[in-house]
């Protein structure tokens, strides 16, 4: 059983990433191979990591997302070194869709998500990009518009040669709390005064984002409607 089972509502999507045709809601910024080496989506970067920022992406499902929700998918590393991130209630600023035409364009490089044209929460769940990232792994949540660091715990999942298949990510967001665990296991938590790092974020897109030359594999996304376990609902 999930350590978060209880807040699980209704089903809003369910994708098993395990053909061509699973990208149909997705789209791409930046350049990526996608493939489904495996019956499962392979990310890894089209251009060479010697190109820095310019050689990361980001995967964004283009449906909107309520604010109070439940997130699990499966995730595997591959190659390493780099990184791996998950957006998620990431809307363009003043009220604006995501993909508005009148937002800045977004090519993968970091900065255009963080200090850009929208706001949203950034997970790095797997990081083995700089030395100290490979000896004292942590996951990473921040907040932006802004570059905010708001919670940090230790990252339990392997490196990819000791990987034994598929982790599975549960993320929780309900009301003013966001909590994230790995197997079961829960990792970190935040609750957000709404003021210290900017208004709450509501509802909004995911995506996923990684840095080359990392290659990841993802399946079974599934995204649930977050109730409260006293009331029933929010």
């Amino acid at each position: 059983m999930s350590c978060f089972s209880q807040f699980r509502g209704s089903l809003i999507y369910g994708n098993p990433l395990s053909g061509s045709d699973a990208l149909t809601d997705f789209t791409l910024e930046g350049k990526a191979l996608c493939g489904f080496p495996d019956g499962c989506l392979r990310l890894e970067n089209a251009e060479s990591a010697q190109l820095g920022q310019k050689a990361n992406y980001v995967l964004w499902c283009k449906k909107v997302f309520p604010a109070d929700m439940l997130l699990e998918i499966d995730f595997r590393p591959v190659r390493e070194p780099g990184l791996a991130m998950l957006f998620f209630s990431a809307s363009g600023r003043d009220g604006r869709s995501l993909f508005d035409t009148s937002l800045a364009p977004r090519t993968g490089e970091y900065v255009q998500y963080h200090h850009g044209d929208i706001n949203a929460f950034h997970l790095s769940f797997f990081r083995r990009k700089e030395k100290d990232e490979r000896s004292f792994h942590t996951c990473n949540l921040r907040k932006s518009y802004g570059f905010y660091l708001v919670a940090q715990g230790a990252d339990p999942i392997p490196d990819a040669a000791d990987a034994d298949g598929f982790y599975t990510l549960s993320l929780l967001k309900l009301g003013p709390d966001i909590r994230f665990a790995v197997n079961d296991l829960e990792v970190l938590c935040f609750r957000d005064d709404g003021n210290t790092y900017g208004p709450l974020l509501g509802g909004g897109c995911i995506g996923l984002r990684q840095l080359a030359p990392m290659a990841g594999e993802y399946a079974n996304l599934r995204v649930f409607h977050a109730v409260s376990p006293v009331s029933g609902g929010r």
